[in-house]
């Protein structure tokens, strides 16, 4: 199976997953990448519905539960789903190892090009006013972001190569300019770190890829010019720089009545008014709050603080230029 269907049939099992009323196959095709197509045309939505055809038929034989019907008698378009206490599996025991091994791929599947477009797909459910379960692909649905700084630091660690990179911490305006020999990279409460010794300060040091300007990451020397320290814990490195999580930034967002189940039971407060529910959310990270705003599309409106919406407006740029580009890229095609 080629790389290009394996990922539009992820994504579809992804979308089904997400959701417990049955979609129509146009929905599907305005929601998961690799379905595009003009339905004016007649000659492309034909071929749609081939594609479509035959990947429902490749998921049954797979062995996923897919479930057609209709969410109300007057629907006259039949929809589809995944029947979801067929689909999970029973509890699996595995070894120490086993376990480590499955959540650092569950970590980093973000990386890969379909889990972008899986993310998307799961935005425009909501977009749509389709209520998504967030419960639904927990174990598949990545949750924590690759920086672009991530590649070229797990090789350097891997090959013992010393780096250079521009820094930039939230206390200071300028970015001031680093050598380091990579011990390893870690995850640390969704964040990405990379711990290392300072050549500049010659002592152990930790910094969040996240900061790295332009994810730009230089190798100086050659390989091998380093020996980490044996038996180095690098999560405890980590633990120690950031210290405890404290939620200390209150932000309110405007939610339309009915929607945002999750945020709601997080919330501080919740007012209700004549323009939907205020909700008052804690957050020790602007970034982590607006990633998750994002996905309950146009149900959720951020009031305050303009930290929050700003980072918000820049995640939808992000998702929309993502968009344009695979847009034009299956254009030119």
């Amino acid at each position: 199976m080629s790389r290009t269907r394996t990922e539009r049939l992820v994504n579809l099992v992804i979308c089904l997953l997400s959701t417990r009323r049955f979609l129509t196959a146009a929905q599907i095709a305005a929601t998961v990448p690799g379905y595009e197509h003009d339905p004016d045309d007649p000659r492309d939505h034909e071929a749609f519905q081939r594609k479509f055809e035959r990947d429902k038929a490749e998921l049954r034989e797979l062995g996923v539960p897919l479930e057609t019907g209709t969410a109300s008698a007057f629907d006259t378009e039949p929809g589809y789903r995944i029947a979801h206490r067929e689909y999970a599996l029973p509890d699996i025991p595995l070894e120490p190892d086993e376990a480590a091994a499955v959540g650092i791929a569950a970590r980093l599947w973000r990386h890969a090009g379909l889990a972008a477009a899986a993310s998307s797909g799961l935005a425009k459910l909501r977009a749509a006013g389709i209520d998504v379960d967030p419960q639904a692909t927990l174990g598949m649905e990545p949750v924590v972001t690759v920086d672009p700084a991530f590649a070229p630091l797990t090789s350097a660690a891997r090959d013992r190569r010393t780096v250079t990179f521009e820094y930039r911490v939230p206390e200071g305006d300028a970015p001031t300019s680093r050598r380091l020999q990579p011990w390893g990279v870690v995850c640390w409460r969704g964040r990405w770190y990379v711990v290392g010794h300072d050549l500049d300060r010659a002592a152990a040091r930790c910094f969040r890829l996240s900061r790295i300007v332009g994810g730009a990451v230089r190798l100086l020397g050659k390989a091998n010019a380093f020996e980490p320290p044996v038996g180095v814990d690098l999560i405890s490195h980590v633990a120690r720089f950031s210290g405890p999580v404290e939620r200390s930034g209150r932000a309110t967002v405007l939610v339309r009545p009915g929607r945002a189940a999750g945020l709601r039971r997080w919330a501080r407060e919740v007012t209700s008014g004549p323009d939907g529910d205020r909700l008052v959310l804690p957050y020790a990270d602007a970034e982590s709050l607006a990633s998750r705003l994002v996905g309950y599309g146009p149900d959720v409106r951020v009031v305050d603080p303009p930290e929050i919406r700003d980072a918000v407006i820049q995640r939808l740029k992000e998702i929309a230029a993502r968009h344009d580009d695979v847009v034009v890229a299956r254009t030119s095609a």
